[in-house]
C-alpha cells in the first residue's frame, strides 16, 4: 500500500516513496473575541461556536469534495480538504491503515497551541465490515483521509488546524478560514423516493426466519441480518444538509461523515484518551411510540426482557473478551441501562477499561471489530451465516467509522443508522443507500425485527426530509 497526494489512489503492488513530512499547526479561536464588529461575518461563526447549537461546527463545512465529520452534542471535529488520502482493504485493513498513519502522522511538523485531543494532526477513518464481504464476491476499501482544515470543539474551547504538505503551505489557521461568506448554500434533496433494495421486505422476514431456525438447530446463540433501502432524490444529494439535521435531531449520537458514509450512530466501538478505554455496546431495541407515559412502560418491559437482555449479554461478552487482552483493569457493569434516542430505546452498557502502554484506539477498534452487536455469537459461525443469507454487500455499512491522532488516541464508532452515498455519481449523486440490522436470537419474531430495522432506518430518513 502507498500514500498518494489527495485524489489519487494506490495501486495495491506497488510500493510508494514516503510523502514529504506534513506541516500541522493548531491554533486556538477566541470564542470571546470582542474586537470585530458584530456585523462581521466571521463573528457570527464565533458566536455559533460559542453556543449550545448543536449543529455550529458541522455548518462549517464548504460545498467542496466529501465532507469530514465526528460531532456529538455539539463538540468533536469537523474538517474538509484532504492533504492526504489512501485506501486499503483485506483482512489486515486495520494494521495497514495504522502502520502509514502512524508513519505519515508522527514524521510530521507540529505546532499545536491548543494540546487537546483531536489538536494537532488526525486521520478519519471509515473501514469495511468484511475483507471479503457480498453476494459478488467483491472486496470493499477502506478510506482513510488526513484533512486540511480541521475545526474542533471541546470543553467550551474551540480550534483550527491547517495540515499542508511540506512545499504547498497555505494559509495559517486563523477564523478568517472560516467566512461563511465563502461557503455556498446547503440544498436540500428535495422530493425522495424510497424502493427495496437487496431484499425486499417480505423476503427479509424470511431471511430472519432462516436465520431463527439455524440458532435453534444449534449452530449458533446469534446473528446481525441488515437490510438495506435505496432512495432517490430529486436534487443531488448535499451531505451537509444531512449532518445538519442529524447533528441537532440525534444529539445524543455521533453524527459522521467520511468517504461518503454518513450517519448517527448511537455505537461507539472505542474511545482511548490518555491511557483510559471506554465502549458502548448497544443490543435490545424497541421503536419509541411518540407518547411518554407509553415509553416508559416500553423502557420498563426492554430492561426485564429475556429475549432482549439475552442479546444485550452475547454483545457486551464479546466486547469484554476482546478488550481483555489490551486492559490492565476492566470495569464491565452487571445490568444494562436504558438509552433514549429519539427513534428508539436501546439497552447500553459502558464497558471501561485501563489500556496498557502504547495501545491506539485503532488497535483497539481492529480488535472489537465485529461485535456480537452487529455479527453475531460465535463470531466465525455467524459471519459466515450473514454472507450466506444475507443477500447485500453491506460495504462500510456497521464498519468502525472515526478519527485518531498522532499519538494513537481517537474515538471510534460503528457505522450504524448510516447511508452511503451514491459513489459512482460522486458526492452529487442523487441515489443514497440505508442500512439498518437487527439481532436475531431463538425468541425472535420476524415480523417483530422487520418494525425494529424500520424504526432504525428513521434517522436516515429523517436527515433527507426538507
Amino acid at each position: 500500500m502507498s500514500t498518494l497526494p489527495a485524489g489519487s489512489r494506490a495501486p495495491r503492488d506497488v510500493p510508494g516513496a514516503s510523502p514529504a513530512p506534513l506541516v500541522v499547526r493548531t491554533a486556538e479561536l477566541d470564542l470571546t473575541d470582542t474586537s470585530r464588529p458584530a456585523s462581521d461575518p466571521v463573528t457570527r461563526v464565533l458566536a455559533a461556536l460559542a453556543s449550545d447549537d448543536d449543529g455550529a461546527l458541522v455548518d462549517l463545512l464548504p460545498d467542496a469534495g466529501t465532507p469530514l465529520a465526528w460531532v456529538r452534542r455539539g463538540e468533536g471535529v469537523v474538517g474538509w480538504g484532504e492533504a492526504l488520502r489512501f485506501t486499503t482493504s483485506g483482512p489486515d485493513r486495520f494494521r495497514e491503515a495504522e502502520d502509514l498513519c502512524r508513519e505519515t502522522l508522527a514524521s510530521a511538523v507540529v505546532r499545536d497551541e491548543v494540546q487537546l485531543p483531536g489538536t494537532g494532526p488526525i486521520a478519519f477513518g471509515s473501514f469495511a465490515f468484511g475483507p471479503v464481504v457480498g453476494v459478488d464476491g467483491g472486496g470493499v476499501e477502506s478510506v482513510v483521509v488526513v484533512p486540511r482544515v480541521v475545526v474542533g470543539r471541546r470543553g467550551g474551547r474551540a480550534w483550527i488546524t491547517t495540515i499542508d504538505p511540506a512545499g504547498s503551505i497555505g494559509p495559517a489557521p486563523s477564523a478568517e478560514l472560516l467566512d461563511p461568506d465563502a461557503r455556498t448554500a446547503v440544498v436540500s434533496p428535495g422530493e425522495v423516493r424510497y424502493a427495496p433494495g437487496g431484499r425486499d421486505p417480505r423476503a427479509w422476514v424470511d431471511v430472519v426466519g432462516q436465520g431463527v431456525a439455524r440458532i435453534r438447530a444449534g449452530e449458533l446463540d446469534k446473528v446481525v441480518l441488515a437490510r438495506d433501502v435505496v432512495a432517490t432524490t430529486q436534487r443531488p444529494v448535499d451531505p451537509r444538509h444531512l449532518l445538519g439535521r442529524l447533528a441537532r435531531g440525534y444529539r445524543g449520537a455521533w453524527t459522521f461523515s467520511v468517504g461518503g458514509m454518513v450517519g448517527a450512530t448511537p455505537e461507539l466501538l472505542a474511545r482511548a484518551e490518555k491511557g483510559l478505554v471506554t465502549s458502548r455496546v448497544l443490543a435490545g431495541t424497541v421503536r419509541r411510540t411518540g407518547n411518554d407515559d407509553a415509553d416508559l412502560a416500553r423502557a420498563a418491559h426492554l430492561a426485564h426482557s429475556s429475549k432482549d437482555l439475552e442479546e444485550h449479554e452475547y454483545a457486551v461478552r464479546s466486547v469484554a473478551r476482546a478488550l481483555e487482552p489490551y486492559c490492565s483493569s476492566m470495569n464491565v457493569p452487571e445490568s444494562p441501562f436504558v438509552l433514549d434516542l429519539p427513534n428508539v430505546l436501546h439497552l447500553a452498557t459502558d464497558v471501561t477499561g485501563v489500556l496498557h502502554e502504547h495501545t491506539s484506539s485503532l488497535a483497539i477498534a481492529a480488535a472489537l471489530h465485529p461485535t456480537a452487536a452487529v455479527c453475531g455469537t460465535p463470531t466465525d459461525a455467524a459471519a459466515a451465516l450473514v454472507a450466506e443469507i444475507e443477500g447485500m454487500e453491506r460495504g462500510r455499512y456497521a464498519g468502525p467509522v472515526g478519527w485518531f491522532g498522532a499519538d494513537g488516541d481517537g474515538e471510534w464508532g460503528i457505522a450504524l443508522r448510516s447511508a452511503e452515498l451514491g459513489s459512482s455519481d460522486g458526492p452529487g449523486a442523487h441515489r443514497v443507500r440505508l442500512f439498518a440490522g437487527c439481532g436475531v436470537v431463538a425468541a425472535s419474531d420476524p415480523e417483530a425485527e422487520l418494525r425494529e430495522s424500520d424504526a432504525k432506518l428513521e434517522p436516515m430518513r429523517f436527515a433527507l426530509a426538507d
